[in-house]
Protein backbone atom coordinates (compact mmCIF):
# COMPACT_ATOMS: atom_id res chain seq x y z
CA UNK A 1 0.00 0.00 0.00
CA UNK A 2 1.26 3.45 -0.42
CA UNK A 3 1.82 5.72 2.75
CA UNK A 4 -0.38 7.37 5.09
CA UNK A 5 -2.41 10.83 3.36
CA UNK A 6 -0.75 14.22 4.70
CA UNK A 7 -1.87 14.88 8.31
CA UNK A 8 -4.52 17.30 7.29
CA UNK A 9 -6.63 16.89 3.77
CA UNK A 10 -8.01 20.37 2.44
CA UNK A 11 -10.63 19.08 -0.32
CA UNK A 12 -11.69 21.32 -2.51
CA UNK A 13 -15.54 22.47 -2.85
CA UNK A 14 -17.38 20.50 -5.23
CA UNK A 15 -18.92 22.40 -7.80
CA UNK A 16 -23.03 23.03 -7.16
CA UNK A 17 -24.85 21.03 -9.20
CA UNK A 18 -26.34 22.39 -12.46
CA UNK A 19 -30.05 23.22 -12.97
CA UNK A 20 -31.79 20.54 -15.31
CA UNK A 21 -29.11 17.71 -14.05
CA UNK A 22 -30.15 14.28 -14.84
CA UNK A 23 -32.27 12.89 -11.56
CA UNK A 24 -30.11 11.47 -8.53
CA UNK A 25 -29.19 7.81 -8.93
CA UNK A 26 -31.32 4.35 -8.58
CA UNK A 27 -34.40 5.56 -6.52
CA UNK A 28 -32.63 8.48 -5.17
CA UNK A 29 -34.71 11.60 -5.61
CA UNK A 30 -34.77 15.19 -4.63
CA UNK A 31 -36.90 15.80 -1.12
CA UNK A 32 -40.40 14.90 -1.23
CA UNK A 33 -39.77 13.88 -4.67
CA UNK A 34 -40.87 10.70 -6.25
CA UNK A 35 -41.34 9.02 -10.09
CA UNK A 36 -44.76 8.14 -11.00
CA UNK A 37 -45.81 4.69 -8.97
CA UNK A 38 -42.73 4.78 -6.52
CA UNK A 39 -43.32 3.74 -3.16
CA UNK A 40 -42.19 5.94 -0.44
CA UNK A 41 -38.22 5.25 1.26
CA UNK A 42 -38.87 2.54 4.03
CA UNK A 43 -41.72 0.98 2.07
CA UNK A 44 -39.46 -2.41 1.16
CA UNK A 45 -37.66 -3.65 4.33
CA UNK A 46 -34.58 -4.48 1.69
CA UNK A 47 -33.99 -1.23 0.99
CA UNK A 48 -32.58 1.99 3.23
CA UNK A 49 -35.54 4.27 4.92
CA UNK A 50 -35.73 7.94 4.73
CA UNK A 51 -34.50 7.92 8.08
CA UNK A 52 -31.58 5.93 7.32
CA UNK A 53 -30.90 7.89 4.32
CA UNK A 54 -31.27 11.04 6.50
CA UNK A 55 -28.91 9.56 9.98
CA UNK A 56 -26.22 8.63 6.99
CA UNK A 57 -26.20 12.48 5.00
CA UNK A 58 -25.81 14.22 8.86
CA UNK A 59 -22.91 11.34 9.88
CA UNK A 60 -21.12 12.95 7.29
CA UNK A 61 -22.21 16.37 6.54
CA UNK A 62 -22.10 17.31 10.45
CA UNK A 63 -18.25 16.31 11.24
CA UNK A 64 -16.69 18.73 12.68
CA UNK A 65 -13.75 20.27 11.32
CA UNK A 66 -10.39 18.21 11.75
CA UNK A 67 -12.13 14.85 11.66
CA UNK A 68 -10.84 11.67 11.20
CA UNK A 69 -12.36 9.19 8.83
CA UNK A 70 -11.70 5.76 8.43
CA UNK A 71 -12.88 3.98 5.12
CA UNK A 72 -12.69 -0.15 5.46
CA UNK A 73 -13.98 -2.94 3.38
CA UNK A 74 -13.69 -6.65 3.74
CA UNK A 75 -10.58 -9.27 3.43
CA UNK A 76 -9.43 -10.09 0.65
CA UNK A 77 -10.96 -7.46 -1.34
CA UNK A 78 -12.84 -7.72 -4.49
CA UNK A 79 -13.82 -4.95 -7.54
CA UNK A 80 -16.92 -4.20 -5.30
CA UNK A 81 -15.14 -3.39 -1.97
CA UNK A 82 -12.50 -1.77 -3.19
CA UNK A 83 -14.23 0.32 -5.96
CA UNK A 84 -17.11 1.81 -3.87
CA UNK A 85 -15.07 2.48 -1.30
CA UNK A 86 -12.23 4.20 -3.39
CA UNK A 87 -14.71 5.82 -4.54
CA UNK A 88 -16.52 7.41 -1.98
CA UNK A 89 -13.27 8.25 -0.16
CA UNK A 90 -12.39 10.51 -3.65
CA UNK A 91 -16.25 11.69 -3.47
CA UNK A 92 -15.30 12.77 0.13
CA UNK A 93 -12.25 14.88 -1.01
CA UNK A 94 -14.75 16.80 -3.69
CA UNK A 95 -17.16 18.02 -0.63
CA UNK A 96 -15.14 21.09 0.29
CA UNK A 97 -14.60 20.10 4.17
CA UNK A 98 -11.39 20.56 5.93
CA UNK A 99 -10.89 16.54 7.22
CA UNK A 100 -8.12 15.89 9.91
CA UNK A 101 -7.43 12.66 8.36
CA UNK A 102 -8.80 10.23 6.11
CA UNK A 103 -7.66 6.53 5.34
CA UNK A 104 -9.19 3.48 3.38
CA UNK A 105 -8.07 -0.24 4.73
CA UNK A 106 -8.90 -3.51 4.70
CA UNK A 107 -8.08 -6.90 7.09
CA UNK A 108 -5.72 -9.00 6.00
CA UNK A 109 -1.96 -8.79 3.57
CA UNK A 110 -1.86 -5.52 2.86
CA UNK A 111 -2.06 -6.27 -0.94
CA UNK A 112 -4.03 -4.68 -3.59
CA UNK A 113 -5.02 -7.50 -6.24
CA UNK A 114 -3.40 -7.00 -9.82
CA UNK A 115 -6.21 -5.76 -11.70
CA UNK A 116 -6.98 -3.34 -9.09
CA UNK A 117 -3.56 -1.50 -8.71
CA UNK A 118 -4.32 1.00 -11.25
CA UNK A 119 -7.62 2.34 -9.82
CA UNK A 120 -7.68 6.01 -8.78
CA UNK A 121 -7.82 6.54 -5.23
CA UNK A 122 -5.16 3.84 -3.71
CA UNK A 123 -2.74 6.83 -2.02
CA UNK A 124 -5.53 6.42 0.40
CA UNK A 125 -4.71 2.84 1.39
CA UNK A 126 -3.06 2.11 4.55
CA UNK A 127 -1.78 -0.91 6.12
CA UNK A 128 -4.34 -2.58 8.57
CA UNK A 129 -1.95 -2.13 11.11
CA UNK A 130 -1.39 1.67 10.50
CA UNK A 131 -5.09 2.42 10.44
CA UNK A 132 -6.49 5.00 13.03
CA UNK A 133 -7.61 3.37 15.76
CA UNK A 134 -10.44 5.75 16.87
CA UNK A 135 -12.22 7.93 14.07
CA UNK A 136 -14.87 10.23 14.25
CA UNK A 137 -16.58 8.35 11.30
CA UNK A 138 -15.80 4.68 10.13
CA UNK A 139 -17.99 3.56 6.59
CA UNK A 140 -17.76 0.13 6.03
CA UNK A 141 -18.92 -1.32 2.46
CA UNK A 142 -19.61 -4.64 1.33
CA UNK A 143 -19.06 -6.82 4.23
CA UNK A 144 -22.34 -8.62 5.37
CA UNK A 145 -20.96 -9.27 8.63
CA UNK A 146 -18.40 -7.70 11.56
CA UNK A 147 -16.52 -10.81 10.79
CA UNK A 148 -15.44 -9.63 7.37
CA UNK A 149 -13.73 -7.01 8.80
CA UNK A 150 -10.66 -9.30 10.79
CA UNK A 151 -8.02 -7.60 12.95
CA UNK A 152 -10.05 -4.01 12.47
CA UNK A 153 -13.43 -4.93 14.37
CA UNK A 154 -11.73 -2.97 17.16
CA UNK A 155 -11.99 0.31 15.20
CA UNK A 156 -15.52 -0.46 14.36
CA UNK A 157 -16.58 -0.52 17.91
CA UNK A 158 -14.16 2.26 18.83
CA UNK A 159 -15.62 4.72 16.14
CA UNK A 160 -17.69 7.34 17.72
CA UNK A 161 -20.24 6.54 14.16
CA UNK A 162 -20.27 3.56 11.99
CA UNK A 163 -21.87 4.08 9.03
CA UNK A 164 -22.14 0.43 7.10
CA UNK A 165 -23.11 0.64 2.97
CA UNK A 166 -23.81 -3.00 1.68
CA UNK A 167 -25.84 -4.89 -0.55
CA UNK A 168 -25.91 -8.38 0.78
CA UNK A 169 -29.21 -9.85 1.82
CA UNK A 170 -27.26 -11.61 5.10
CA UNK A 171 -26.01 -8.50 6.44
CA UNK A 172 -26.39 -8.91 9.92
CA UNK A 173 -26.76 -5.18 10.96
CA UNK A 174 -23.63 -4.17 12.75
CA UNK A 175 -22.42 -1.28 13.16
CA UNK A 176 -24.83 1.93 14.64
CA UNK A 177 -26.15 3.28 10.57
CA UNK A 178 -27.23 0.95 8.28
CA UNK A 179 -27.54 1.76 4.73
CA UNK A 180 -28.17 -2.11 3.10
CA UNK A 181 -30.02 -2.45 -0.10
CA UNK A 182 -30.80 -6.37 -1.26
CA UNK A 183 -31.86 -5.29 -4.38
CA UNK A 184 -28.86 -3.14 -5.75
CA UNK A 185 -26.48 -4.74 -8.03
CA UNK A 186 -23.21 -3.72 -6.15
CA UNK A 187 -22.34 -1.71 -2.76
CA UNK A 188 -20.86 0.61 -5.29
CA UNK A 189 -24.71 1.48 -6.26
CA UNK A 190 -25.13 2.36 -2.56
CA UNK A 191 -21.96 4.57 -2.72
CA UNK A 192 -22.84 6.52 -5.56
CA UNK A 193 -27.21 6.89 -4.08
CA UNK A 194 -24.82 8.40 -0.76
CA UNK A 195 -22.41 10.40 -3.09
CA UNK A 196 -25.59 11.67 -4.97
CA UNK A 197 -27.26 12.91 -1.70
CA UNK A 198 -24.63 14.63 -0.44
CA UNK A 199 -24.31 17.01 -3.33
CA UNK A 200 -21.03 15.05 -4.45
CA UNK A 201 -20.77 15.95 -8.74
CA UNK A 202 -19.24 12.17 -10.51
CA UNK A 203 -15.52 13.12 -12.14
CA UNK A 204 -13.51 10.78 -13.83
CA UNK A 205 -11.67 8.91 -11.02
CA UNK A 206 -14.73 8.92 -8.63
CA UNK A 207 -16.52 7.38 -12.04
CA UNK A 208 -13.70 4.62 -12.88
CA UNK A 209 -14.08 3.42 -9.14
CA UNK A 210 -17.50 3.12 -9.18
CA UNK A 211 -17.67 1.48 -12.67
CA UNK A 212 -15.31 -1.38 -11.39
CA UNK A 213 -17.61 -2.06 -8.47
CA UNK A 214 -20.49 -2.48 -11.07
CA UNK A 215 -19.08 -4.37 -13.41
CA UNK A 216 -17.35 -6.83 -11.02
CA UNK A 217 -20.40 -7.48 -9.26
CA UNK A 218 -22.64 -7.59 -12.54
CA UNK A 219 -20.24 -9.96 -14.35
CA UNK A 220 -19.66 -7.68 -16.43
CA UNK A 221 -23.69 -6.81 -16.58
CA UNK A 222 -24.34 -10.53 -17.36
CA UNK A 223 -26.04 -11.57 -14.12
CA UNK A 224 -29.12 -11.36 -12.89
CA UNK A 225 -29.15 -8.12 -11.03
CA UNK A 226 -28.53 -6.26 -14.30
CA UNK A 227 -31.37 -4.23 -14.36
CA UNK A 228 -32.24 -0.86 -16.27
CA UNK A 229 -30.83 0.94 -12.72
CA UNK A 230 -27.78 -0.29 -13.80
CA UNK A 231 -27.40 0.34 -17.20
CA UNK A 232 -28.15 4.09 -16.33
CA UNK A 233 -25.74 3.87 -13.60
CA UNK A 234 -22.93 2.78 -16.19
CA UNK A 235 -24.36 5.26 -18.67
CA UNK A 236 -23.84 7.99 -16.21
CA UNK A 237 -20.26 7.00 -15.33
CA UNK A 238 -19.04 6.41 -18.67
CA UNK A 239 -20.42 9.71 -19.56
CA UNK A 240 -17.33 11.16 -17.02
CA UNK A 241 -14.86 10.41 -19.85
CA UNK A 242 -13.63 6.77 -18.74
CA UNK A 243 -13.47 4.23 -21.04
CA UNK A 244 -15.18 0.88 -20.00
CA UNK A 245 -13.45 -0.89 -22.84
CA UNK A 246 -9.70 0.09 -21.48
CA UNK A 247 -11.03 -0.95 -17.94
CA UNK A 248 -13.01 -4.49 -18.73
CA UNK A 249 -9.57 -5.57 -19.98
CA UNK A 250 -7.40 -4.66 -17.24
CA UNK A 251 -9.94 -6.07 -14.67
CA UNK A 252 -11.33 -9.04 -16.91
CA UNK A 253 -8.87 -10.11 -19.74
CA UNK A 254 -5.38 -9.70 -18.00
CA UNK A 255 -3.85 -12.81 -16.45
CA UNK A 256 -0.48 -14.04 -16.54
CA UNK A 257 -0.17 -17.38 -18.67
CA UNK A 258 0.95 -19.41 -15.04
CA UNK A 259 -2.91 -18.72 -14.27
CA UNK A 260 -3.58 -20.68 -17.73
CA UNK A 261 -1.67 -23.88 -16.67
CA UNK A 262 -3.04 -23.25 -12.58
CA UNK A 263 -6.62 -23.58 -13.70
CA UNK A 264 -5.36 -26.43 -15.95
CA UNK A 265 -4.57 -28.57 -12.74
CA UNK A 266 -7.55 -27.12 -10.67
CA UNK A 267 -10.44 -27.72 -13.46
CA UNK A 268 -8.75 -31.16 -13.97
CA UNK A 269 -9.55 -32.19 -10.42
CA UNK A 270 -13.43 -30.83 -10.80
CA UNK A 271 -16.40 -33.49 -9.82
CA UNK A 272 -19.46 -33.48 -10.78
CA UNK A 273 -22.30 -34.50 -8.42
CA UNK A 274 -25.59 -34.33 -9.84
CA UNK A 275 -27.79 -36.26 -6.97
CA UNK A 276 -26.65 -33.38 -4.46
CA UNK A 277 -29.34 -30.66 -3.31
CA UNK A 278 -32.20 -32.98 -4.50
CA UNK A 279 -30.85 -33.41 -7.88
CA UNK A 280 -30.30 -30.12 -8.60
CA UNK A 281 -26.48 -31.11 -8.56
CA UNK A 282 -23.22 -29.88 -7.64
CA UNK A 283 -19.90 -29.08 -9.03
CA UNK A 284 -16.54 -28.52 -7.47
CA UNK A 285 -12.95 -28.43 -7.67
CA UNK A 286 -10.23 -27.02 -4.92
CA UNK A 287 -6.79 -24.86 -5.28
CA UNK A 288 -4.37 -25.06 -2.52
CA UNK A 289 -1.26 -23.22 -1.60
CA UNK A 290 1.02 -25.33 -3.38
CA UNK A 291 -0.39 -25.20 -6.48
CA UNK A 292 -0.06 -21.04 -6.72
CA UNK A 293 3.60 -21.77 -5.49
CA UNK A 294 4.54 -24.31 -7.95
CA UNK A 295 3.02 -22.11 -11.08
CA UNK A 296 4.25 -19.00 -9.14
CA UNK A 297 1.18 -16.92 -8.83
CA UNK A 298 -0.57 -14.68 -7.11
CA UNK A 299 -4.19 -15.63 -4.51
CA UNK A 300 -6.20 -12.80 -7.05
CA UNK A 301 -6.14 -15.39 -10.25
CA UNK A 302 -8.21 -17.69 -8.58
CA UNK A 303 -10.96 -15.30 -8.50
CA UNK A 304 -12.36 -15.93 -11.49
CA UNK A 305 -12.09 -19.63 -11.62
CA UNK A 306 -15.52 -20.08 -10.38
CA UNK A 307 -17.11 -18.68 -13.85
CA UNK A 308 -14.74 -21.59 -15.66
CA UNK A 309 -16.83 -23.83 -13.60
CA UNK A 310 -20.26 -22.76 -12.90
CA UNK A 311 -20.55 -23.15 -16.64
CA UNK A 312 -21.43 -26.85 -16.16
CA UNK A 313 -24.81 -27.59 -17.58
CA UNK A 314 -25.65 -30.53 -15.11
CA UNK A 315 -25.49 -29.15 -11.84
CA UNK A 316 -27.26 -25.87 -10.70
CA UNK A 317 -24.71 -25.30 -7.68
CA UNK A 318 -21.08 -24.71 -8.45
CA UNK A 319 -18.13 -24.38 -5.80
CA UNK A 320 -14.12 -23.28 -6.02
CA UNK A 321 -12.69 -24.30 -2.38
CA UNK A 322 -9.37 -22.05 -2.29
CA UNK A 323 -6.67 -22.74 0.55
CA UNK A 324 -5.52 -19.41 2.30
CA UNK A 325 -3.83 -21.21 4.84
CA UNK A 326 -3.53 -24.68 6.70
CA UNK A 327 -6.73 -25.89 7.39
CA UNK A 328 -8.60 -22.69 6.03
CA UNK A 329 -10.12 -22.33 2.83
CA UNK A 330 -12.23 -19.67 0.85
CA UNK A 331 -14.87 -21.21 -0.17
CA UNK A 332 -16.87 -19.42 -3.58
CA UNK A 333 -20.00 -20.26 -4.19
CA UNK A 334 -22.54 -19.90 -7.58
CA UNK A 335 -26.18 -21.07 -8.32
CA UNK A 336 -28.11 -20.59 -11.49
CA UNK A 337 -31.58 -20.33 -9.37
CA UNK A 338 -32.74 -23.53 -7.97
CA UNK A 339 -31.02 -23.03 -5.11
CA UNK A 340 -30.26 -20.47 -2.25
CA UNK A 341 -26.62 -20.73 -2.02
CA UNK A 342 -26.92 -17.96 0.89
CA UNK A 343 -28.64 -20.08 2.96
CA UNK A 344 -25.98 -22.73 2.73
CA UNK A 345 -23.10 -19.98 3.25
CA UNK A 346 -25.04 -18.58 6.30
CA UNK A 347 -25.47 -21.60 8.02
CA UNK A 348 -21.49 -22.36 7.25
CA UNK A 349 -20.34 -19.32 8.74
CA UNK A 350 -20.76 -16.89 5.72
CA UNK A 351 -23.11 -14.75 3.62
CA UNK A 352 -24.13 -13.30 0.09
CA UNK A 353 -26.85 -13.22 -2.09
CA UNK A 354 -29.07 -16.31 -3.02
CA UNK A 355 -26.98 -16.91 -6.40
CA UNK A 356 -23.53 -16.10 -5.33
CA UNK A 357 -22.53 -16.55 -1.84
CA UNK A 358 -19.29 -17.82 0.38
CA UNK A 359 -17.95 -18.52 3.52
CA UNK A 360 -14.41 -19.47 5.24
CA UNK A 361 -14.42 -23.19 5.63
CA UNK A 362 -12.20 -25.11 8.12
CA UNK A 363 -10.30 -28.71 8.31
CA UNK A 364 -9.43 -30.27 4.78
CA UNK A 365 -10.87 -29.54 1.41
CA UNK A 366 -13.12 -32.57 2.03
CA UNK A 367 -13.96 -31.67 5.05
CA UNK A 368 -15.54 -28.01 3.76
CA UNK A 369 -16.80 -30.23 0.45
CA UNK A 370 -18.94 -32.36 2.68
CA UNK A 371 -20.42 -29.58 5.11
CA UNK A 372 -21.53 -27.69 1.69
CA UNK A 373 -22.76 -31.36 0.34
CA UNK A 374 -24.89 -31.86 3.93
CA UNK A 375 -26.05 -28.38 4.06
CA UNK A 376 -27.44 -28.49 0.04
CA UNK A 377 -28.99 -31.87 1.10
CA UNK A 378 -30.92 -30.41 4.08
CA UNK A 379 -33.56 -28.07 2.49
CA UNK A 380 -34.64 -24.51 3.85
CA UNK A 381 -37.19 -26.69 6.40
CA UNK A 382 -33.78 -28.42 8.10
CA UNK A 383 -34.61 -31.86 5.66
CA UNK A 384 -32.75 -33.73 3.49
CA UNK A 385 -33.87 -34.64 -0.14
CA UNK A 386 -35.20 -37.51 1.07
CA UNK A 387 -37.47 -36.58 3.42
CA UNK A 388 -35.61 -37.12 6.64
CA UNK A 389 -33.97 -34.45 9.16
CA UNK A 390 -30.75 -33.39 8.30
CA UNK A 391 -29.64 -35.36 11.44
CA UNK A 392 -31.05 -38.48 9.00
CA UNK A 393 -33.87 -39.07 11.33
CA UNK A 394 -37.34 -38.89 10.15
Amino acid sequence: MRGRPSARVKVAPAPARPRGQAPLPDGAHPEGVLPDGAEPDGARPDRPTADDWAAAVAAVTELPEGARVLLVCHVNPDGDALGSMLGFGLGLRRMGRPLGELQATFPGPPVVPQPFRDLPGLDLLVPASAAMTDPDLLICFDAASESRLGELIDRLTRARVALVLDHHASNTRFGGIHLIDATAAATGVVAEQLLARLGVTLDAGIAECLYVALATDTGSFRFDMTTPAVHEMAARLIATGIKPGDISRRIFDNRPFGSVRLYGDVLSRARLEPAVAGGAGLVWTYATLADLTRHDQEPYVLEPLIDSVRCATEADVSCVVKQTGEGEWAVSMRSKGAVDVARVAVALGGGGHRLAAGFTGRGTEQDVIAAIRAELNAGPDGRDSGGRGADGRG
